[in-house]
């Protein structure tokens, strides 16, 4: 029969590797509200799920099995009431507990340093299928630029912000996502746990990642490296949508901003302003690259990377000083007055 201080540490291991099962499992059902590493719902995400818990149940049996003996060696040789104290035997050296405390450590990191390699070349030379998707994300303080080149229905490139549409993906018709990253300033980190794993995107050396989402819905993400003062809030957004959604969504993204005359007003105060210096809106003068396009800015679901709905009022806000919403972004306060800020506000609106 095993001791009593086995069977306890036994029954802990067990109990620690049903709480991380059980906790994977519980979560893993399509995309979360927050950025989660125990959802995956790509490929890539997959594997590194899996090495993650392979490597968790690993060193939580490392961590059981010298917690339970320490614990045992404190509790069974612990200072006792009429003990002579007189010094213990003393052992010098042992080759056999020499060799186990070295051969053991070493294969255990062999182990773990080949199963880590095995999957990090999976992700990386996984070959690029015919239909896969190709988009550019250019990393900007404090922003996301994606550009999607021509491709089926769509006969001309054209530039999203912040907000990244892929199409769904599934083992019948694989429709991944190859993404291109580069930096336009500094270093960033293009991470959405459910996807993939982190991968930086570095000046001047181009990198690149993909996803197969298996499961439509909104994705979330988060810049992984520290990039300025307002790092925490440069947020990624993906959106999965089926075959339907995704070609609706293209065509619209193709087209020239709309022009209502409605809001020639408006328009012709963006355009006679520093706006266009930085934006632009396709189909009009404005041909700025400093800044986010806006040709259908009301097409998203936020402004700021993210930060906030993208509701009249908070866009009127943002056009009047975006500082108050996001402290340490480059775009400056333009002192518009009151018309011109409802003015430029009902342009933008139209911009869909």
């Amino acid at each position: 029969m095993l001791p009593k201080w086995l069977r306890v540490e036994r029954i802990a291991r067990l109990a620690v590797f049903s709480a991380l099962a059980l906790s994977g499992h519980a979560m893993a059902e399509g995309p979360q509200a927050t950025p989660s590493i125990f959802a995956p719902a790509s490929t890539p995400a997959t594997q590194i799920y899996h090495l993650s818990f392979f490597i968790l149940e690993i060193t939580a049996a490392i961590f059981v099995a010298v917690a339970g003996l320490l614990t045992y060696v404190i509790i069974r040789y612990r200072a006792r009431t009429g003990d002579d104290e007189s010094e213990p035997a003393q052992v010098y050296g042992s080759n056999q507990v020499e060799l186990a405390w070295t051969v053991i450590p070493i294969l255990i990191v062999v182990v773990l340093f080949l199963t880590t390699a095995r999957v990090i070349f999976a992700i990386q030379d996984a070959p690029m299928p015919t239909a896969a998707l190709e988009v550019t994300a250019v990393g900007h303080q404090f922003w996301w630029e994606y550009r999607y080149p021509k491709q089926g229905l769509v006969g001309q490139d054209f530039v999203a912000v912040n907000e990244l549409h892929v199409p769904l993906s599934s083992t019948d018709h694989p429709t991944p996502t190859y993404i291109k990253l580069l930096s336009a300033d500094v270093d960033h980190s293009f991470w959405v746990p459910q996807l993939a794993g982190k991968t930086d995107l570095i000046p001047n050396h181009p990198n690149d990642t993909w996803i197969d989402p298996l499961q439509s819905g909104l994705y979330v993400g988060q810049c992984a490296q520290f990039c300025g003062v307002q790092h925490a809030n440069m947020l990624l957004r993906v959106y999965v949508d089926t075959p339907e959604q995704f070609a609706a969504w293209l065509a619209n993204q193709a087209k020239p901003g709309i022009q209502d005359p409605s809001v020639v007003a408006g328009r012709h105060v963006f355009e006679t302003q520093a706006c266009m210096n930085c934006h632009a809106v396709q189909g009009t003068a404005a041909t700025g690259r400093f800044g986010p396009d806006l040709t259908h800015l009301m097409s998203r679901d936020t402004l700021a990377s993210g930060m906030i709905p993208n509701t009249r009022d908070n866009l009127r806000q943002w056009i009047k000083d975006p500082n108050t919403i996001k402290p340490g972004c480059l775009m400056p306060a333009m002192q518009l007055s009151e018309d011109q800020l409802d003015q430029v506000t009902n342009y933008l609106e139209t911009l869909k």
